[in-house]
């Protein structure tokens, strides 16, 4: 049964401030709220010192270990010199605690968001990339998810389908294409082969990347996953697939001078864009009651809602049987 009561309802901005003040951080009052649904996330200014970001997890989403995992990846990657915003120390922890939340403070990293129509950008993230996922394949994630058909794909369609989100006249045409989907998905990796899997950022989109004079930094590892390569590079494509497999080739050409690229990840590809579209629907409806939801995205649950989700879906079954990008 979904939680009807507000995740955040207690967390007011004297409990923020108390929060930060409990870990000796003094704040000056002010804060601003930043764009994330999942968490909750601020930009609050210190008394004579640089502002801090502070992050309060969803609650019950993550264990504590998975947490830490997470910030164990982002200090791991730190320590290598590459530019993933990793969360302070404080009395040797990273992970805090205050009145039922559980929150982490990050240092104040702004930027803009990269032009990846410049093929000089896409090769710069994709040399980023390749050094992440470098560090990453030393070792598995063991508290996080593995991102497979079953857990991204077959467990959102079947939450979707037993919490009654669908108009009646839709469910079994959903069901179907669903169906169809999930099957093509596990078709697509069947046909790939045994392909690794290595600690991911995961939601590698270029919200996801914040862009300086110097570079890319990366942030935001809350869904780091363990899961192929690919995953990593496919969100920074657009446009048909010429211009999808010329944007490949520069991401690559970047990728590969620090980790090795299996071109078998790229039949993969389009069966992972369709458990992101799968599990995407899955995360909004689960979180429903939460009542930043209703107001960021008004156009869910409706009836067009779900028929341009089947349209979509038909349109992944048939993407998913033509052959795989090629890197140009």
């Amino acid at each position: 049964m979904t939680d009807t009561r507000a995740p955040y309802a207690d967390l007011t901005p004297d409990h923020i401030l108390d929060a930060l003040d409990a870990i000796g951080l003094g704040c000056d009052g002010r804060m601003l709220g930043l764009n994330s649904y999942e968490n909750r996330v601020y930009l609050v200014y210190r008394d004579d010192a640089p502002p801090v970001v502070a992050k309060f997890y969803r609650p019950e989403r993550w264990s504590d270990a998975a947490i830490g995992e997470e910030h164990a990846f982002a200090a791991e990657l730190g320590r290598q010199e590459i530019p993933v915003v990793a969360p302070l120390v404080h009395d040797g922890a990273t992970l805090h605690r205050h009145g039922g939340y559980r929150y982490a403070v990050y240092p104040r990293c702004p930027g803009r968001a990269p032009d990846l129509e410049n093929s000089d950008v896409l090769e710069w993230l994709g040399r980023f990339i390749g050094r992440i996922h470098a560090i990453g394949a030393l070792r598995p994630f063991a508290e996080r998810p593995r991102l497979d058909v079953d857990t991204f794909g077959a467990a959102a369609r079947d939450w979707l389908l037993a919490h009654d989100f669908l108009p009646p006249d839709l469910v079994e045409p959903y069901r179907a294409i669903a169906a169809l989907a999930i099957d093509g998905a596990r078709r697509a990796f069947d046909r790939a082969g045994r392909i690794a899997t290595l600690r991911l950022h995961g939601d590698c989109h270029v919200g996801n990347v914040l862009w300086h004079d110097d570079g890319p930094h990366f942030v935001d590892l809350d869904d780091a996953v363990n899961g192929p390569a690919v995953q990593d590079l496919w969100m920074l494509l657009s446009g048909d697939r010429p211009a999808m497999e010329a944007q490949l080739g520069r991401v690559l050409a970047g990728y590969e001078d620090f980790a090795e690229f299996d071109d078998r990840e790229l039949v993969v590809l389009e069966a992972l864009r369709t458990l992101r579209l799968l599990h995407y629907s899955a995360w909004i409806a689960k979180r429903w009651h939460d009542p930043a939801f209703p107001a960021a995205f008004p156009w869910f649950n409706t009836a067009r809602y779900w028929q341009d989700r089947i349209l979509e879906l038909r349109e992944q079954v048939a993407l998913m049987d033509e052959p795989p990008l090629r890197a140009r």
